[in-house]
């Protein structure tokens, strides 16, 4: 280990090794079935992979136009015509990013600035707090309803000031599943309207809405996506999460500077992926197939689960669900986790983690996102639990 005579001051001192890593190291440790982390365990399409090569034995192997391949961002403003009725430019709206996750980052550290507020919504995904804190300004959570996880509209009004510059939201909702409403996207334009903040919409899971719901886009809304940046991911979509691919959208003028932060960060994403997903995306089939794909897959996972001793939320979209113990042990989620990998060989998430102050609901995050026999041998053991 080399010995530094440099002590930098944290930026982020009060993020150190998190329950993530710890239940990762323990899964490996004892080889444990993963149903913890959001990343399908089985293959892409071969006709994606097939497109990749293709692509790398053209020579597409250079630096991608930086705000990406024109024929897929005319791909992606297709798509979204046809499911949500909103045109955006292909040349000033539309931005492919190196993950859904830069595409996070590049909007909040272009538009937020020190002093500002940002309203996010909790149990919620990780790195949206840090983001904003990491900017100078203040990350004002706000916890769902329970069991529910559901927006109480009457708290964020309590909570927007004239320093409110953006609203996070997610939708398909990782950790629960919930979904939000056309209520919700009417008060959520109600409650903007007339002020300057912008709706960041983490969409990763757009197309996995189940039992015949549709995803209510920002997009979708004529009103909120005036202010939206919605942002997606190729990787959630088509089983590729490595690939570290995704996109966002946004009116031109919030859109020009989400790009100057863009272009020094990773300037452009992987150029023969992009021409795979150009390809792939030409065929509406290769995407429409979700809902159906991951709710039977869900339906398995609910079905195995009957026979064992934990009660189950409903997970109306993304690939996750919420179940609860508490009715077995008054134990905390961290360790009830761990108890489930060391003793049954099986990965799971506490709910917990998805709380900056480690809320405890008594509740197991599961990923669906599985081959079957990995959803049914991963059940099988958290049945064991007693």
């Amino acid at each position: 280990m080399i010995i530094s005579p440099v002590n930098p001051t944290s930026k982020l001192s009060n993020v150190g090794t998190t329950i993530f890593s710890v239940i990762g190291q323990l899964a490996n440790e004892f080889n444990a079935i993963n149903l913890s982390q959001g990343a399908p365990d089985f293959p892409c399409s071969a006709d994606l992979r097939q497109q990749v090569e293709l692509a790398m034995q053209a020579n597409h192997n250079q630096y991608a136009p930086m705000t990406g391949l024109p024929m897929l961002k005319e791909q992606v403003s297709l798509k979204i015509n046809k499911l949500y009725q909103r045109v955006y430019d292909v040349e000033k709206e539309i931005l492919i990013t190196a993950s859904a996750s830069q595409a996070l980052y590049a909007a909040i550290s272009a538009l937020v600035h020190p002093g500002d507020e940002v309203i996010y919504f909790e149990p919620s995904f990780d790195s949206y707090a840090p983001i904003v804190r990491l900017q100078g300004a203040k990350a004002v959570g706000i916890k769902l309803t329970v069991p529910e996880f559901k927006i109480d509209w009457d708290l964020v009004k309590n909570v927007l000031n004239s320093k409110t510059k953006m609203i996070i939201l997610n939708s398909p909702h990782n950790p629960s599943g919930s979904v939000m409403s056309q209520n919700d996207l009417n008060t959520l334009a109600e409650l903007t309207r007339d002020t300057g903040i912008v709706i960041l919409s983490d969409e990763v899971y757009e197309h996995m809405v189940f039992d015949g719901q549709e995803h209510l886009s920002m997009s979708s809304h004529a009103e909120l996506a005036t202010r939206s940046v919605v942002v997606t991911s190729f990787g959630k979509t088509f089983h590729v999460t490595g690939w570290r691919v995704g996109c966002c959208v946004a009116p031109a003028s919030i859109m020009s500077e989400i790009v100057k932060v863009h272009q020094f960060m990773m300037f452009s994403a992987d150029t023969p992926m992009q021409y795979a997903f150009c390809e792939h995306m030409k065929t509406p089939a290769n995407y429409q197939y979700l809902a159906d794909f991951y709710q039977s897959k869900r339906d398995l996972m609910i079905q195995e689960l009957k026979s064992g001793p934990f009660e189950v939320l409903p997970s109306y979209g993304s690939f996750f669900m919420l179940i609860s113990y508490g009715h077995l042990t008054q134990a905390c989620d961290s360790e009830v986790v761990k108890q489930l990998i060391r003793k049954h060989g099986v990965a799971t998430i506490p709910l917990s983690a998805f709380y900056s102050d480690s809320t405890d609901h008594k509740l197991i995050r599961l990923s669906f996102s599985k081959s079957d026999q990995t959803i049914i041998d991963g059940v099988r053991a958290l049945n064991n639990f007693r």
